[in-house]
């Protein structure tokens, strides 16, 4: 397959990459999206992003830009750094995905771009563009810009806690693990790797989850902070090493910000929706999407994904000082406020205070999307295999939304959530449910029936 071109802006198989693709798509950002100042470019620490990093500011030096080489930083401390400076950017990453493939991330000098710059950017491939030279490569450390962000907000906020960083192969992992100190924490170093690790915060597997939870106890944690390859995505987990869903995060992060409207897509759980807020709207899933609601909304707004990233449409206060909007996904503000809620309990007792709906998630992954999209269009046509499909579960279908996918609102509250990936050859299914284990078993027969379906087809 190809790569493709969408929510997350161009994703696939480094083979496919090459450096005649990954020219035409800056070269065609660059001539229909503003640039402002110029273009930073940074990347994850997969094994080819470097080599691609290298095009990308080749495309932008002969697209007359001037180019500032960020090196490999976190997605939300690029974006937050070229916004200051006025200037687009493009991330080399693949988020989640595994090593063998990658993508790049495009941002004007107000934020991610639009789906209107989508459009464009497409309408624009295959041109031929003009070199224009423009000035010699720059380099610039980011890194603090972005810790800044977090110290004049959090302060000493942290002071007393034991904190496990996972490192992984995320790229923040020493930026993160630096903040974390000047914020007062004493952090512990776990698993940190020179191999690519692809980490889903949405779809944790269980050896990783018994990973957290034995360096949760054998280290005597209050909690487990990490992050997905690129630093947008939080995964964290209690002082028992159990995962904080990504929602819950973002619903908790936004009533401490003081948060008057959230936007968040569909897949997040019903909880958000007693959360106090003046006004919740529900979107389709994707940060485009999300920002798109935040700006129609405007005022007081936040918004987050299911996958924990946290979007903040104003300038908040943190408990020790302000914390500056940033319009893109961030992995580490929603971590560093619930850490500071909790106020001297434990975090499981803060999760536990939040309503009682939780969600689990998975995906069947190298299912092509043309196969995917068609079954989920299938079932969305035709109500006999729908109510197949869950009653398989031992459920019965109440309502259905088509905001995004298939969402299933079951008799008895339980939500089966059915999604073809926009950016990888993945089927995505989401469940909602009273418990996290009635989430997590619901979410494991439902894997269980789609494997089969697939199979099949």
């Amino acid at each position: 397959m190809p790569p493709q071109f969408g929510t997350s802006g161009l994703r696939g198989r480094v083979m496919d990459l090459t450096p005649a693709c990954v020219t035409d798509h800056v070269r065609a950002f660059a001539a229909t999206c503003k640039t402002g100042s110029g273009l930073f470019v940074a990347r994850d620490l997969r094994g080819s992003s470097p080599a691609i990093a290298s095009v990308v500011m080749q495309a932008g030096q002969a697209a007359g830009l001037a180019v500032t080489d960020c090196g490999a930083v976190p997605t939300p401390a690029l974006a937050f750094a070229a916004m200051q400076a006025g200037a687009a950017a493009v991330m080399v990453t693949g988020s989640h995905i595994p090593a063998d493939r990658n993508g790049l991330k495009f941002y004007t000098p107000t934020g991610e771009i639009t789906k209107q710059d989508e459009t464009a950017i497409l309408a624009a491939l295959g041109r031929d563009w003009p070199d224009l030279a423009g000035p010699p490569t720059q380099s610039v450390d980011v890194g603090p810009v972005y810790q800044s962000r977090y110290v004049q907000g959090y302060g000493k906020a942290l002071a007393g806690l034991r904190l496990g960083l996972y490192a992984h192969s995320a790229v923040g992992r020493d930026l993160m693990g630096d903040l974390l100190k000047a914020l007062g924490a004493e952090v512990v170093m776990l698993g940190r790797s020179d191999t690519f690790i692809p980490v889903d915060t949405e779809a944790v597997d269980p050896a990783t989850k018994a990973q957290l939870a034995d360096w949760a106890r054998a280290h005597g944690l209050d909690a487990i902070l990490s992050t997905d390859g690129d630093g947008d995505r939080p995964l964290m987990t209690d002082e028992n090493g159990q995962l904080i869903a990504g929602d819950v995060m973002g619903q908790i992060t936004a009533q401490c910000l003081s948060a008057r409207c959230v936007v968040t897509p569909v897949s997040s759980n019903t909880g958000v929706l007693a959360g106090g807020f003046t006004q919740v709207l529900r979107t389709k899933i994707g940060s485009p999407h999300v920002i798109a609601g935040m700006h129609a909304l405007g005022g007081q707004v936040a918004g987050f994904e299911a996958n924990g990233g946290f979007l903040l449409g104003f300038d908040a206060e943190g408990p020790a000082g302000p914390v500056p909007a940033l319009m893109t996904r961030d992995a580490l503000l929603p971590m560093l406020a619930l850490l500071a809620a909790c106020g001297g309990r434990p975090v499981s007792a803060l999760v536990a205070a939040q309503p009682a709906r939780f969600t689990a998630a998975d995906r069947l992954q190298d299912v092509p999307t043309l196969l995917s999209g068609r079954w989920v269009a299938s079932m969305r046509d035709d109500a006999g295999l729908r109510a197949a499909f869950v009653a398989n579960l031992g459920l019965k279908e109440r309502t259905l939304d088509l905001t995004d996918g298939l969402r299933i609102t079951c008799v008895d509250g339980r939500v089966i959530h059915l999604r073809p990936s926009g950016n990888a050859p993945e089927l995505r299914l989401y469940v909602e449910a009273e418990s996290p284990d009635l989430a997590q078993s619901t979410l494991m027969a439902g894997m269980d029936v789609l494997r089969q379906i697939i199979v099949r087809a």
